[in-house]
Formats: structure tokens, sequence, C-alpha cells
């Protein structure tokens, strides 16, 4: 174990063993039910897409058909709260309620922009399968936006699909290092084709303003780990602050001789 990982899994279990006396009652009892801390219920998760485009016939319409994973559960991915970092995952079965529900639910490209297909339209199903949420999108091939998107798909640019969900109810494992989100809510909310640079730097610089402007607003547990992420890098290095000039005494004014002259008079 490198001295890198060893100090992150202390700092998970300091975060642990914090957020277990915090969500523990009077009588010592743990609350392994109550939501994590300083997060939000609202959720934007991704996962490897693997979405497929097919023109198709649909009753009397040709539709590009999008298949894809929009949510893998029972997988875990990093989340922080007041405390630190955990671990979170979506079980299976948090869906059983909400897709029963009929959601309304919108396929979106980047969780934004104009709707492309929708539950409520007919156009978006939306189904469990082997290893999570399925999402299968009738788009009209008419739209250039829909154009745009299967060539992106087709060409490998648009690899990754992600959900966003509130977040119902879920439990804390024994060691309160990872919450196990068990009820969802996916109405009104969406499954979208995401998009990443393939030079994870280049899309990081051009989001550089949008992020120092995000920072006063992390979570007390997000902005400790952030902070221990940049002190363990090595490629970046604070200059330490020019002292400031000394200041210079003002020179004594040199007496005259008419000075020198009074003293002798009262002597």
């Amino acid at each position: 174990m490198t001295a890198d990982v060893a100090q992150r899994a202390d700092i998970r279990a300091a975060a642990a063993a914090a957020r277990k006396a915090a969500l523990s009652g009077e009588d010592g009892e743990q609350r392994s039910s109550v939501l994590p801390r300083d997060t939000g219920r609202a959720r934007l998760v991704p996962a490897r897409a693997q979405l497929r485009a097919k023109l198709e016939t649909r009753g009397d319409q040709q539709l590009y058909h999008l298949e894809g994973i929009a949510a893998v559960t029972d997988t875990p991915y990093r989340m922080w709260d007041e405390f630190g970092e955990y671990d979170e995952i979506v079980a299976r079965e948090a869906f059983d309620v909400t897709l029963a529900a009929n959601p309304d639910v919108a396929f979106l490209l980047n969780h934004k922009g104009m709707t492309m297909a929708r539950t409520q339209a007919g156009t978006l199903e939306l189904k469990m399968a082997d290893t999570g949420l399925q999402s299968d999108a009738w788009l009209n091939p008419k739209r250039q936006d829909v154009k745009d998107l299967v060539l992106a798909i087709e060409d490998g640019n648009i690899t990754e699909m992600s959900f966003a969900f509130m977040l119902e109810e879920g439990w804390w494992s024994d060691d309160f290092e990872t919450f196990k989100i068990t009820q969802l809510d996916i109405n009104r909310g969406d499954v979208s084709a995401v998009n990443y640079g393939a030079n994870p730097y280049t899309s990081i610089s051009a989001r550089s303003q949008e992020i120092l402007s995000e920072l006063t607003r992390l979570p007390a547990g997000a902005a400790r780990a952030a902070l221990a992420e940049l002190n363990a890098r090595t490629d970046i290095q604070v200059p330490a602050p020019t002292p400031e000039p000394a200041p210079v005494p003002e020179p004594k004014p040199e007496a005259s001789i008419a000075f020198y002259e009074a003293l002798l008079d009262l002597t």
C-alpha cells in the first residue's frame, strides 16, 4: 500500500468514525437509516452506457432507437458528506416503487437542452436489465440535434449515460463507510447521454472558472477531501508571500547654529 493510499484510507476511517458518532442517538443506538448529511437529495450518477443507435421502423415512423444502460446498480461510486468521503451504491430494488408509478422522465444530452424523448410521450421506455436501468429511446431523425448525437455515438465520442434522481431512502453499512440507496424517485428526472473529452485535463481546464466559483459552496467534508488531494500533489507549489520591506526611518533634522547658540545663552 502506497503512502497516498494509506493516507486516504486513514482519512476515510476518521470520517466514518465521526459519522458514526454523529448518527447515534442519545442511547447510543446508531441511526443507520439517516440520509447522508450536507449532500442534498438530488443525484447525477454516470454509467458506462455502451450506447447503440439504430434506425428502426416503429409504427408508421422511421426513428432512431437508442439503447443503453442509464444506471448500473450495486456498484459503488464516491461521494462526500460533511464528514468526508464515503461510497454510495444504488440497489437494484431502489427502482421498484418509482418505475411502478409510471414516472415522467425525459431523455436529454448532458442533462440539459430540448427533450429528445419522454416516457409520457411513449418515446422513452425504462426497465430493469441484468446490470441496471435500461433506457430505450426513439428519436426523430429529422432533428439536427438527434443526427449529431447519433453520429457522436457511432464515432465513439459518446460512450456514457447518466441519470438524475432524488434520494428517498437508504441504509449505512456497519462501518458507516458505505450508504446503500434502497429507494429513489426518478419522476421529473432524466436519463442522459453524456460526453467527456478525450483528454480529461482539457475538460477540466475549460471548466476551471466554474469549478473555482463552486469551491466556496462545497460541503465541509468535500472541501477537506479536496484540500487533502491538492496537498498531496507534487506538481503545484504555492509561492511564499513576499515580505513587505522594512520601513525606512525618517532622518532626524539637523540642528541649526542658532539652536546651539540658544543653548549657550541658557548656560
